[in-house]
């Protein structure tokens, strides 16, 4: 059975990118007999708010959009992850690194799709690991995982390449976890074999697909869908005032309305359906 998932951060309120995401899920679990589930990804506890996550609920309703079962919410999870991040120390594939954002900058001389790319400065080092960061060690990681391929609906069969990102962080000195490490875990966890997100996330999959090798969990089918941009061609986001779900719905627009609006491609003036200009993950 088919079943997918929408995640969203309770950071800030969904907007309309939200929206369309949570819809393309939404769609496809119902369109082939399957479920669509929810999952508060909330392990940023300097960022997150508790409040958001009723409003979400009450957004997707105000959508048409149903969810199955009970969201599943990261914070309750955090014992799952450190447990994974120990599997992974085991191994040998994890080293604390003490660098700051400005170091790494400073030091890279590649530019990968985070950014610029970790320069090694810590790996082989004895490093003390109270606070720190520990990242993968990527060549240790692929050359223990050997090659790797997956699937997505839209762009088809692709071979991994996890080693454009470096050394990724997987757990952090602000968070349990990251991003890679939770997500890859939790589609495990909830049983998602389509993983639906947008083009942004696309080459975040190359990292997610050698986690799952590594940890010996299942592989999804992944539909990266088109995003709903701005101007400039950047993706609508929480900081640029992208007029949020909740404020629709409290000035009495028709949410279901909305939703079909986005099904069949009509945006309001200054938005397309397109892949993002800016970086991605």
């Amino acid at each position: 059975m088919i079943r997918t998932r929408f995640a969203p951060s309770p950071t800030g309120s969904l907007h309309l990118g939200h929206a369309w995401s949570a819809i393309v899920a939404h769609d496809l679990a119902r369109a082939r007999g399957g479920e669509f589930l929810l999952r508060i990804e909330d392990i940023d506890p300097g960022r997150s708010r508790p409040d958001l996550v009723q409003e979400f609920r009450d957004d997707l309703a105000w959508l048409g959009l149903s969810s199955d079962g009970e969201p599943l919410v990261q914070s309750s999870r955090l014992a799952t992850y450190a447990a994974a991040g120990e599997r992974l120390k085991e191994m040998g594939l994890l080293f604390p690194c003490r660098c700051t954002r400005a170091e790494i900058a400073a030091a890279a001389v590649r530019q990968g799709p985070d950014g610029p790319i970790y320069p090694g400065t810590c790996r082989g080092r004895d490093v003390d690991p109270s606070g720190a960061a520990w990242r993968l060690d990527m060549v240790a990681a692929s050359a223990r995982a050997g090659p790797l391929t997956w699937h997505d609906e839209r762009a088809g069969r692709q071979t991994a390449t996890p080693e454009i990102f470096g050394d990724v962080v997987l757990l952090r000195k602000e968070a349990p976890a990251s991003y890679h490490l939770a997500a890859t875990i939790d589609d495990a966890a909830s049983g998602v074999t389509l993983v639906t997100r947008g083009t942004d996330l696309f080459a975040a999959t190359h990292v997610h697909r050698l986690l799952q090798a590594l940890l010996g969990l299942p592989v999804p089918v992944w539909h990266h869908h088109l995003l709903i941009l701005g101007a400039g061609g950047r993706k609508l986001s929480k900081t640029r005032d992208a007029p949020s779900l909740s404020a629709r719905r409290r000035a009495g627009e028709d949410g279901l309305e909305l939703a079909e609006a986005l099904r069949e491609g009509r945006l309001p003036a200054g938005l397309c359906f397109g892949e993002s200009l800016e970086r991605t993950a």
